[in-house]
């Protein structure tokens, strides 16, 4: 299987991966035949590219750093307590929060078991979510993200639980904002851009009145905003004032919500999204960028890729001690005729570098 874009599928296509709702319940899943229609309503849903099926890629085994099963349990869990929120603030009620810390443990657990259990602690999310309710796939990604970097950086278990949990709460707080700014595609004013502010303090007013949510954790929703450089908000904190946890959160926010594809933007591949985040280097913590760097996988297997040769083909494996630079299955030559397929590990041949990546079917 690979990559393309939704706006390059056939209808006969087959998907190599399941489509999932915001919810985390499969929309279409493996080896469907896609429609016209299907292909339609995939890309009114803000879905730009999906893995299909291809026999010239068929044997490439493309998983999660977290399994289906772990996966969709978070984010039944995000999503019931999020809806629950607005839910109340929507109808003015109160509403019983008092198994949240318990429950968010219970989901963080089974990721941490999931990243601790792979052979090598890199990372990549490779499932195709529908573009609406973003909120809820955001909070699990910046959680594994979190896992996975606090991992890097030694932090002990009972820490890993304070920031897990922490992470994918941390904006617990944009329950309380009017969906209409929350939403809101165009540039917001200035006015609706502190009202968006506010949800840092939001958040960690509603974690830290929970008996069962470590107070660190609430802080995640407090500073996950807060830059190094004190261009963060709600506090304009800088450096050490800023707790690590916040540090972390920050970081894998800013990385995620530039992956995700959005209703009204593609997503950044991931090696743009590190290098917007380089670009603003003086923002976050120098030692948590380059070590999250090193531990992202920057070309995923299935990506379309284009060599400095010319030559065009896809990546087939990832090269732990060197993420930049995959093993590719070469399909195309120069001159964009297919050739007899062969493989290329770019960590031995430094002549040749990826030139640019594609969603082109090929």
């Amino acid at each position: 299987m690979h990559i393309i874009q939704t706006s390059l599928l056939q209808p006969g296509d087959k998907l190599g991966k399941p489509v999932y709702t915001e919810s985390g319940q499969i929309l279409v899943g493996t080896s469907v035949s896609l429609t016209s229609g299907m292909i339609k309503r995939l890309q009114s849903l803000g879905i730009y590219t999906v893995y299909i099926e291809d026999p010239r890629t068929d044997d490439l085994v493309i998983e999660d750093s977290v399994s289906e099963v772990s996966r969709q349990r978070a984010t039944q869990v995000v999503y019931q307590a999020f809806s629950n929120m607005i839910e109340s603030k929507k109808w003015n009620r109160t509403i019983s929060l008092s198994k949240l810390g318990t429950q968010f443990r219970q989901a963080f657990e089974d990721i941490l078991y999931d990243l601790q259990n792979k052979k090598e602690l890199l990372v990549h999310l490779s499932g195709i979510y529908t573009a609406s309710n973003y909120l809820y796939i955001h909070s699990v990604n910046v959680g594994i993200y979190a896992a996975v970097l606090g991992m890097a950086l030694g932090l002990k278990r009972d820490q890993l639980i304070e920031l897990g949990i922490g992470a994918m709460l941390h904006d617990i707080g944009k329950t309380q904002i009017d969906p209409k700014i929350l939403d809101k595609p165009e540039k917001l004013t200035d006015k609706e851009f502190e009202e968006i502010k506010k949800h840092t303090t939001y958040g960690y007013e509603i974690l830290r009145e929970q008996p069962d949510i470590p107070l660190l954790s609430a802080h995640c929703a407090l500073q996950h905003h807060e830059r190094v450089d004190g261009s963060g908000y709600p506090r304009s904190l800088q450096g050490n004032e800023i707790h690590e946890y916040g540090k972390i959160v920050g970081l894998v926010d800013v990385y995620d919500a530039l992956v995700a594809n959005r209703s009204y933007r593609k997503g950044y591949l991931p090696h743009e999204a590190l290098d917007i985040i380089f670009a603003s280097s003086q923002q976050f913590d120098l030692t948590m960028m380059t070590t999250f760097r090193d531990h992202i996988i920057i070309y995923p297997v299935g990506m379309m890729v284009t060599l400095t040769t010319g030559e065009k083909g896809v990546v087939v494996d990832v090269n732990s001690r060197h993420p930049h630079r995959p093993i590719v299955r070469v399909l195309k030559n120069p001159r964009g005729e297919n050739i007899t397929a062969y493989e290329v590990d770019l960590s031995t041949k430094l002549s040749v570098l990826i030139a640019e990546c594609e969603d082109l079917m090929i």
